[in-house]
């Protein structure tokens, strides 16, 4: 992703979720970007954030609707198998 201008974000959660999401939007022709602030805070020096939202998934612009479609199907499934 060369220019981070069209980014925007479609999830914030836990880095496992975040990295489950980044692959189901890869393998439906979504490229993604993953950060995880927790990580890059300890690197820097300090710890910051909370581990269950320092998972940052980021699409293209012209991605954002088909991204975020997925999201909500992907998150409806799962709360249908937790009921």
């Amino acid at each position: 992703m060369e220019n981070q201008e069209n980014l925007m974000r479609v999830f914030t959660g836990s880095v496992i979720e975040a990295q489950f999401i980044k692959r189901y939007l890869e393998d439906n022709n979504i490229e993604v970007l993953l950060r995880d602030t927790m990580s890059e805070s300890m690197i820097a020096g300090w710890a910051s954030g909370a581990p269950e939202d320092s998972g940052l998934v980021f699409v293209l612009k012209d991605d954002f609707e088909k991204a975020m479609k997925l999201i909500e199907k992907y998150q409806n499934s799962s709360k249908k198998k937790k009921e």
